[in-house]
């Protein structure tokens, strides 16, 4: 277990984090990274940091919670089980390409030391229907997700556990890329990820609870009220930065696959709660 800094310590470790080099390491980064949100939210269990603002919001929790007895996204739930057991055109089938079954979400992302390249859930999954001559899937919503939905309930549960393989300083890179895309300023709001779910989580903005960065990868793909459908992580990456009036990068392109690899790292130790709903 981390030990306690004292607030200024802390301070100054998050500061580091947030402007600095990676000096020390991904691990110490992931160490401050938790220790400040569970300073912030001294009153939050770790683990209901998977929840995202309504692990903040009594209200809105208790409003998520009713929702979540008939869930949006038991469609998309029903359709993903469908493709999985659906053979392509060859007679093979996603079985094939992921002989464990289904629960593997907690797999992803990792770092491909052949391919030398982060490889997501969204992202194997095409190269399964590649390999067996089927069309890609489009990223961002429709059938992509409600497979990695289904994948994702399969998966509830298992804890995330991103590794970064010391010997390959490949992935370290990628790493660093991924954080420092966390925490630049882009766009005409001059804004970055980390000022809204990191210095500004927990206050509202209009009317929504700004949800604290730890978390944020547990619990996809969504079903979000504000898009009155299913969407991936990737589809949120492209939200945010048009928020910010930046331009969106490629969904499953290397910014935002080494993006999800850096948040993903930052939420090991939390189990997986996908798929979810949110505003």
């Amino acid at each position: 277990m981390t030990a306690k800094l004292s607030p200024r310590a802390l301070a100054l470790l998050v500061g580091a984090l947030l402007t600095g080099p990676v000096a020390a390491g991904p691990e110490e980064d992931r160490a401050v990274f938790q220790q400040y949100f569970e300073t912030r939210f001294p009153t939050v269990d770790t683990e209901d940091f998977i929840n995202g603002a309504y692990a903040l919001d009594p209200i809105g929790r208790e409003n998520w919670e009713a929702i979540e007895e008939f869930p949006p996204y038991e469609t998309a739930l029903s359709k993903g089980e469908e493709m999985w057991n659906t053979p392509f055109a060859n007679g093979q089938g996603y079985a094939d390409c992921f002989p464990d079954g289904p629960a593997i979400a907690g797999r992803y992302p990792h770092w491909d030391r052949e391919r030398g390249m982060v490889i997501t859930l969204p992202l194997a999954l095409n190269d399964c229907r590649a390999a067996n001559d089927e069309a890609p899937l489009k990223y961002k919503k429709g059938p992509i997700v409600d497979l990695v939905a289904y994948i994702a309930f399969a998966s509830r549960g298992q804890v995330t556990a991103v590794e970064i393989p010391e010997d390959d300083p490949r992935a370290l890179a990628a790493y660093e890329q991924g954080r420092q895309f966390y925490f630049a300023r882009r766009g005409q709001l001059n804004f970055a990820c980390s000022h809204c779910h990191m210095g500004n989580s927990g206050t509202t903005l209009r009317t929504e609870i700004l949800s604290p960065a730890y978390g944020h990868t547990t619990h996809f793909p969504v079903y979000r009220s504000k898009w009155g459908e299913m969407g991936t992580l990737h589809r949120r990456f492209t939200g945010c930065n048009k928020q910010v009036r930046a331009k969106p990068f490629p969904a499953q392109g290397e910014e935002y696959r080494n993006l999800e690899f850096f948040m993903t790292y930052m939420n090991n130790g939390l189990p997986l709660n996908g798929p979810g709903a949110r505003k």
